[in-house]
């Protein structure tokens, strides 16, 4: 990083106002349901709902200081202030600078009245990302590839207690007196349902012929050696006229899952309520780091025999060991390649998780990070999940460029919560309702293998629609 640089991001991080004011009050009854009143009450042009590990919400919110980076140049604003950066196709590198900067601002002292984690911030990383890291940096695109916002107020909600650090008395004002508003009437009465539940299904159904042929080309390329295993999937748009509540499309779809971790959010020109069945990876503040690749799928419905009897015909498919071991391969791969000799482990192999309307096998992969590398290091290996993606990541993002029908934008990517003390939570992006400007979709895919027909592959997908097709709901006309 140039010395110009590193003076335009000390020069940004000085003008970020600190969380000045902590408050601590007791827990609310469904932390749930008051992170997503939160979030409806327009506090400011941008905010997070990010659900972590143990239960705990966190709601961020603030439309002042955020970071954004695309393939050519990195912009980050704070106090009315735009600072630019050329990013010279290294778009992670640039945006983890610029947030290193608030970090140093943590060491000076400044930050002393923060708690001991530092400073957190919150973001998505979109799927190209990926091209710029492991495969064609010209098909990236132009659009926004990662942004971060560093909210004017955070509210985290346990178990124990409800703690809210804002930027000034005022901030602090108008979040105590929203939580302090009686429980009742807290669901949304300008939402409804989907009509019908066989609409919801011809919904999932549309371009799945087209999904088939996808599938069918990519076999084809495994067959002749390409790759091992790619991620196809398919977009299904929402009817034009009907505009989501993603509040009320999360609240209802997070009664109805087992997320790994759970989003809500307006971000930097994106809106997503979504149910992540794991995560890319987490990283301490120790340096301690983990991924969750899942891959082998089945449905999961109201009748437990037949459930198990899809978790036994889970664990014993060819196909679907398969394609979870060279996941599983590839995920310690990766963390070697940033953690100290020795330390990667599989703590868990082939576990078969719930996941709202499906389950799927899953392991995690765990290590320490050598002393020369960081949570942005970490993520450079791992992102995008493997899961999401292929064997090896470069034929499969090559593959996906030819079969998919468009870019995939935030699905695929991650949402993310870190701080400037070293850690770093990242979501991946799947099971999840996108929007941006007056479109919003739905996506899911499959992994293909040598051994995949476009029968099972398009059930697969239709079986992950049902984890959030079913819980949309819309504005009332």
């Amino acid at each position: 990083m140039s010395t110009g640089s590193r003076n335009t991001w000390e020069a940004w991080a000085r003008s970020v106002p600190p969380l000045a004011c902590e408050s601590t009050r007791e827990p609310c009854p469904d932390p749930m349901a008051t992170a997503t009143r939160l979030a409806r009450a327009g506090l400011a042009g941008q905010y997070v709902v990010y659900e972590a590990d143990g239960g705990v919400w966190h709601f961020a919110v603030g439309s002042d200081v955020s970071v954004t980076a695309h393939t050519g140049g990195i912009t980050a604003r704070a106090a009315g202030r735009t600072w630019t950066s050329r990013t010279d196709a290294r778009p992670l590198a640039a945006f983890a600078d610029a947030l290193s900067a608030l970090r140093d601002e943590d060491d000076e002292g400044s930050r002393a009245e923060e708690n001991a984690g530092g400073r957190h911030f919150y973001g998505w990383a979109a799927f190209e990302l990926a091209h710029l890291l492991h495969a064609d940096p010209a098909s990236a695109g132009d659009r926004p590839l990662l942004h971060a916002m560093v909210p004017s107020v955070e509210v985290t909600l346990g178990a124990d207690s409800t703690v809210v650090r804002a930027v000034d008395e005022a901030w602090a004002r108008k979040v105590a007196d929203l939580l302090a508003e009686p429980a009742a009437g807290q669901s949304s009465a300008s939402a409804r349902d989907v009509p019908v539940r066989e609409g919801t299904e011809g919904m999932i159904a549309a371009g799945s012929a087209a999904y088939g042929r996808a599938v069918a080309r990519t076999v084809g390329d495994i067959r002749a050696g390409l790759l091992e295993k790619a991620v196809v999937s398919r977009k299904v748009p929402l009817p034009a006229e009907r505009h989501p509540d993603f509040p009320a499309t999360y609240l209802a779809g997070r009664r109805a899952n087992t997320p790994a971790r759970s989003y809500l959010l307006d971000l930097g020109g994106y809106r997503a309520a979504g149910f992540s069945p794991e995560t890319v990876l987490e990283v301490g503040d120790d340096g301690r780091v983990s991924t969750q690749p899942l891959a082998g799928t089945r449905a999961l419905g109201a009748d437990p025999a037949e459930n198990e009897r899809r978790r036994a015909e889970l664990l014993s498919d060819p196909k679907e060991i398969h394609e979870h071991a060279v996941s599983v391969r590839l995920a310690w791969d990766e963390m070697a390649a940033v953690c100290s000799p020795g330390s990667v482990v599989v703590e868990e192999y082939m576990a078969v998780r719930p996941r709202g309307s499906v389950q799927h096998l899953a392991s995690r992969v765990t290590g320490r990070l050598r002393p020369d590398t960081g949570p942005w290091d970490a993520f450079a290996s791992l992102f995008p999940a493997i899961t999401a993606t292929g064997v090896s990541k470069r034929a499969a993002l090559q593959t996906l460029a030819r079969h998919e029908d468009g870019p995939r934008g935030l699905y695929g990517g991650a949402v993310f919560r870190g701080s400037t003390g070293g850690a770093l939570d990242a979501a991946l992006v799947l099971r999840t309702l996108i929007g941006t400007g007056d479109e919003a979709w739905l996506r899911a895919g499959a992994g293909v293998t040598a051994q995949s027909s476009p029968e099972r592959e398009i059930e697969e997908t239709c079986e992950k629609l049902r984890s959030v097709a079913p819980y949309l709901r819309f504005c009332a006309d």
